[in-house]
């Protein structure tokens, strides 16, 4: 059953750090599906042409229901699973990590290996803003210009996500969850004594910001990672 909610990230994020002379730049993104993901891995290939590997790992969908990983090149289970590991236990979804390595020389092993792809996903998480997506029903209101400030300025204020276009009449898109469908209509209804009603106009993901503090879990014990303008 696909959740209600899920957490994401609000924007990319990169990162890097050095081990062993070799470079891991990780490159996080929120996408939208699993194509999305693709073209920002073949993007990141394309900005860093002479790295020596570009291993990624990607979860999509609210129920995290697409995962895939890739270790390019890596001794097998040392680069994607442990990238993947890291989105895992963050509990994200709608995004994809690229690390690309420039190696140093220095031959890291499998353990190695395996904490610093771990690490560079989990230090691009740590710079990362959390967003939570949230499902949430979708009413239209068509009324006038008074009755609909009142109805926008009390959506707000529960927090409601609320859409306005002005014409000669105003229509206003309101996104709630199912608890406050009641709500909802009682507060069309006294705003517009009446004479409208929200119309239901199906679903849509909503998001919000989350919260820092909870949101990712502590990053692996491998050297801090250097944000990236």
């Amino acid at each position: 059953m696909t959740p209600d909610e899920y957490t994401s990230i609000a924007a990319a994020v990169e990162c890097e750090t050095e081990i062993s002379r070799s470079r891991f730049v990780c490159l996080l993104s929120p996408v939208g599906d699993e194509t999305a993901a693709r073209e920002r891995i073949a993007r990141a290939r394309a900005l860093h042409p002479r790295a020596r590997h570009h291993c990624t790992a990607f979860v999509v969908g609210p129920g995290a229901e697409v995962e895939r990983s890739n270790d390019d090149g890596e001794p097998s289970g040392t680069a994607g699973a442990p990238m993947l590991e890291a989105l895992r236990g963050a509990g994200v979804s709608d995004v994809v990590a690229v690390v690309v390595r420039y190696f140093g020389g220095v031959l890291l092993g499998t353990g190695g290996l395996t904490r610093a792809y771990r690490g560079a996903v989990s230090g691009a998480l740590a710079l990362a803003a959390p967003v939570v997506r949230q499902r949430r029903l979708t009413f239209d209101v068509r009324t006038g210009y008074a009755p609909a400030a009142a109805v926008e300025a009390e959506a707000r204020r529960r927090g409601w996500q609320v859409e306005s276009t002005y014409g000669a009449r105003v229509e206003l898109r309101i996104a709630v969850g199912r608890e406050d469908v009641a709500a909802l209509r009682a507060c069309v209804e006294r705003a517009t004594a009446g004479r409208a009603s929200p119309v239901a106009a199906g679903e849509a993901w909503v998001s919000r910001a989350g919260d820092r503090r909870s949101a990712w879990p502590p990053p692996d014990p491998s050297p801090s990672p250097r944000a990236r303008p």
